[in-house]
């Protein structure tokens, strides 16, 4: 059966528990990876299982944001056919109001759903790293006969209280949800693991339409689809947990474990960074048949230089992405984004250096997080006396530093009168 599906990916979150790496950008905006947006996950995802129609809805701090989806995702030409579209707030609602919640993003926008008329409305978030083959999630709510499909991750039972637990019966058929519960119910069979919501949904179009309108017109109602809408349909809809560890990626081997992070805190983004510095990384960047798209950017290689004892250009255990050189010093477990200098005698280690940042002649950068366009001075020190940091930066409560950085200039054309 041929299904027409239309994507809406939730991208206006703040992301406060980012800051500072949120605070001129938003959270689906922030880089990961050396060369990637966190928002690149989700897009990939949704192009690699074959959906090509998508809004892209935007709120806070946007500009990154669409500048990434113009430079990255409009520039190359990767959608000839159908579309890549960000809809900022429509202001739809009786106060003419920002989205209220992620229903009322939806409820603003519903007038794309009835132009587009699908048989099925995906929505996903903007702000996790995972590959999923969506597809197989669409299968599963069409054989199952669902009217409401969430993507469920099974986490060990003492991380209940950390995430929005989905309850259900042995058919996975869905029958309460527990709000960040530490006592919230296991997993049918299970009693070491719970269902954790991965804010992922598929909605047949009637249903989404006629719960839409409904909670818009509730005055009680946060507009959320976590804590009104799927609650709300419980005992009246058909309801499926999507078991995502049943999830399989063409071109990984068959055993090869899911990976799913909310990199919602400062902390959880640097470890899932750190992730992908192992030999055999748990997120496999190097599928060629599931490709993680982005801006195709015209930078040169990543080049190492000189080969001197205690002046050798070279990273271990690490990854740096295109421009970047290595001038004499030393990268060790670490990620570097595009046009970053590791001058002679400078030592990184253990950390995520973002775009176009300098690292001074004998500098040492230990368990960091820089921002773009930072400059770190001759013989300075990062991450080497929190307590003077912590003067200086921000400092998480697991000692990661987070360098705050500058805009740079960005240069307007002229016209000679």
């Amino acid at each position: 059966m041929q299904m027409r599906v239309l994507a809406f990916v939730l991208a206006g979150g703040k992301g406060t528990r980012l800051y500072p790496l949120t605070k001129e950008r938003a959270k689906p905006a922030v880089p990961f990876g050396g060369r990637y947006r966190i928002i690149d996950f989700v897009l990939s995802n949704l192009l690699n299982s074959g959906i090509y129609s998508i809004y892209v809805l935007t709120q806070f701090r946007s500009q990154s944001l669409l500048q990434h989806l113009r430079d990255g995702w409009e520039a190359n030409g990767l959608l000839l056919s159908n579309f890549i579209i960000p809809v900022p707030a429509q202001m739809r609602a009786a106060g003419e109001e920002w989205y209220r919640g992620t229903a009322d993003a939806l409820y603003q926008n519903i007038n794309l759903i009835e132009q587009a008329d699908p048989h099925l409305v995906v929505i996903f978030g903007a702000d996790h790293i995972y590959r999923m083959n969506i597809r197989e999630m669409i299968e599963y709510h069409v054989n199952k006969r669902s009217q409401v499909t969430i993507s469920a991750i099974p986490v060990e039972r003492e991380l209940a209280s950390e995430f929005g637990v989905i309850e259900t019966r042995e058919d996975s058929s869905v029958v309460a949800f527990h709000e960040k519960r530490a006592d919230a119910p296991t997993m049918p069979g299970d009693p070491n693991r719970v269902y954790a919501s991965m804010g992922n949904y598929i909605f047949s179009t009637k249903t989404l339409m006629q719960e839409l309108y409904a909670d818009a017109a509730r005055e009680d109602s946060s507009h959320d689809f976590g804590r009104d809408i799927l609650p709300g349909l419980i005992g009246r809809a058909d309801m499926f947990a999507y078991d995502f560890q049943t999830n399989r990626i063409p071109g990984d081997p068959p055993d090869a474990p899911v990976y799913w992070r909310d990199v919602g805190t400062l902390d959880a983004y640097f470890e899932a960074s750190m992730d992908l510095r192992n030999v055999v990384p748990a997120l496999n960047l190097y599928n060629r048949r599931w490709p993680l798209r982005t801006a195709g950017y015209s930078d040169p290689p990543a080049k190492f230089l000189y080969d001197q004892d205690g002046r050798r250009g070279h990273a271990l255990n690490s990854i740096t992405a295109g421009g970047t050189i290595l001038s004499g010093g030393l990268v060790r477990g670490s990620v570097l984004g595009r046009g970053v200098r590791v001058h002679s005698g400078a030592y990184v280690e253990d950390s995520v250096i973002f775009d176009n940042c300098d690292i001074g002649r004998r500098a040492k950068v230990r368990r960091a997080i820089l921002d773009k366009n930072v400059r770190v001075p001759e013989d300075a020190t990062i991450g080497y006396d929190l307590e003077r940091d912590r003067q200086l930066y921000h400092v998480t409560e697991s000692g990661i530093v987070v360098v705050e950085g500058h805009r740079s200039k960005t240069d307007i054309a002229t016209i000679t009168l």
